[in-house]
């Protein structure tokens, strides 16, 4: 906090000085030992801090040590310590709590690395033009900056010998009292009104200030006009900085870091994250809307810019005994289906930039349409897949043969696909969810093998929510395709996200899939020349 608070007992320090001055006087003519007072001002204590030292050496600067026997505000630069308090551990008691601290400090590192992926992520399938890359970007280069910081403490407490010889040593950096001026000045909320230099205020607040809000919370900022226009709040959780409402609510753009490290940006209304934000730790990334403190979810905005495909069956060439064809030449998609409001910019007229058609599903079915349209889509210069429908009544190794044998792999072709849509209860029937994951996993490293690329998983958001936990393996080493029908996009890593069952493609009767990938084209291009088939 900028400056300090002087209260002023106008009558009682004017007594006081008459007699200080009195007193000097008398001192001066009768023992004339006074000569140089200027000179000589008292002293104040201005500055303090700890030095780690060992062998001799400085290692570092810190101001205490915390109950956990931590080494609290580390640094390299002692002129950023204003206060230390005077600590004298043992030898002994200092070595424990020089590991302790660089244990600490690997700790915080870890966090910080994971929370950076999580962000570089984001980074990786999004671009400037979606609403909070460039909060995100802030955030990672930070954060990237601490991370180094506290890697070269960690390192100088590394470099401490397990025989060199530690200590501590306070020092306390004192000046003389300046003559006396007008000090830098706050005004005091408190008791309901507000002082400034010992004055009971009737004035609006304004300039720099400390007070309370309703809850007890401390807040220091500058007000303007009687209102606090960006200030810092602390309280048992964490601390907010950013704009304030009249109420002292959080209000406007502003940031919160908790102190278990999860921080947030963004826009807050009533005290409560509303509107756009990011929250990110070092398991997850969120980044959209929220309402009243409660995360519902990124709204894409769809455009041309971005990367979209269809999904078909046999069902796209008719149902009973009417067929229909498909007009390869003539496909564009016109509509997003209209389950969900969607945020579209410009007209929806998008190429068809990749294809999944079914193959196979458990061990006997097969779309008689699928290598037609197949070999159609690689003669129009379409990516194309193959994707199997998962049943929980046969075993893995017979779908994962079965699908080998009906289908096609050809070097250029996108990664294969299982699609597992069971109701609980085909899921109970085979024995739990343990055991359709232990299937899952079965089929996709058979299909590996073959193939020589990770196969994608699709299944829905309420599979995701349920269940997906339950196997972190497949969370992390396989490509997720999510059906979600809802206006945000799903909660989880993923590559292709099913928006809508009845959208519309020119050339394509009836209504169609439509999916998105999850990035724009620089982000495709590195996904097909990463995954495709060889």
């Amino acid at each position: 906090m900028e400056g300090y608070i002087v209260i002023k007992k106008r009558t009682f320090f004017a007594a006081v000085a008459a007699l200080a001055v009195a007193a000097t006087a008398v001192l001066t003519w009768h023992f004339g030992i006074f000569g140089g007072i200027e000179k000589s001002m008292p002293q104040t204590a201005i500055r303090s801090y700890n030095t780690l030292s060992a062998d001799g050496n400085n290692i570092l600067y810190f101001t205490g040590i915390s109950n956990d026997s931590t080494l609290t505000g580390i640094t390299f630069d002692s002129k950023t310590i204003m206060f230390g308090s005077a600590t004298a551990p043992s030898a002994s008691e200092l070595r424990a709590i020089i590991r302790h601290s660089k244990d600490s400090l690997e700790n915080r590192i870890a966090f910080l690395e994971a929370t950076k992926d999580e962000m570089g992520y984001y980074l990786k399938v999004h671009g400037v033009q979606d609403e909070g890359y460039d909060m995100v970007a802030g955030h990672y280069t930070a954060t990237e900056k601490e991370i180094a910081s506290l890697r070269q403490l960690a390192d100088a407490l590394e470099s401490i010998g397990p025989k060199a010889k530690v200590k501590v040593d306070h020092t306390c950096i004192h000046k003389a009292q300046a003559k006396p001026g007008k000090p830098k000045e706050v005004f005091v909320e408190c008791n309901g009104g507000r002082w400034k230099n010992g004055i009971w205020l009737k004035v609006p607040n304004e300039g720099r200030g400390i007070g309370t809000d309703s809850a007890g919370r401390i807040i220091s900022g500058v007000w303007k006009a009687d209102t606090l226009t960006t200030g810092l709040r602390s309280d048992t959780s964490g601390i907010y900085r950013g704009l304030f409402s009249a109420g002292l609510d959080a209000h406007g753009h502003g940031t919160y870091t908790r102190h278990n490290g999860t921080y947030y940006e963004g826009h807050w209304k009533g005290d409560s994250r509303n509107g756009f934000g990011f929250s990110v730790d070092s398991e997850r990334l969120r980044a959209g809307e929220w309402q009243a403190d409660v995360y519902r979810g990124e709204r894409l905005n769809y455009t041309s810019e971005r990367i979209y495909g269809i999904d078909i069956s046999r069902y796209q060439h008719g149902r009973g005994r009417r067929y229909y064809p498909i007009h390869w030449g003539k496909l564009r998609i016109t509509d997003l289906g209209r389950i969900s409001t969607k945020k579209i910019s410009g007209t929806v007229d998008y190429p068809v930039s990749f294809i999944y058609i079914k193959s196979t599903e458990g061990t006997s079915i097969r779309n008689r349409y699928y290598r037609p349209d197949y070999l159609q889509a690689r003669k129009h210069g379409i990516h194309c897949g193959a994707y199997h429908f998962f049943s929980t009544r046969s075993t893995a190794q017979a779908q994962a043969r079965h699908f080998i044998r009906n289908s096609c792999f050809r070097s250029g072709d996108l990664p294969p696909v299982l699609d597992v849509e069971p109701t609980e209860r085909q899921i109970a029937a085979m024995g739990g969810i343990d055991k359709l994951f232990a299937s899952v996993r079965t089929w996709m490293n058979i299909v590996r093998r073959h193939t020589g690329v990770r196969p994608i998983l699709y299944v829905s958001q309420s599979f995701v929510n349920k269940h997906l936990n339950r196997a972190p393996d497949i969370k992390k080493n396989y490509n997720i395709w999510i059906a979600r029908y809802g206006e945000y996009k799903p909660d989880i890593k993923l590559v292709y996200w099913q928006l809508c069952p009845d959208g519309r493609v020119d050339g394509i009767h009836g209504e169609v899939d439509i999916n998105v990938f999850n990035g724009y084209h620089e982000q495709f291009d590195r996904f097909l020349k990463k995954e495709l088939i060889k």
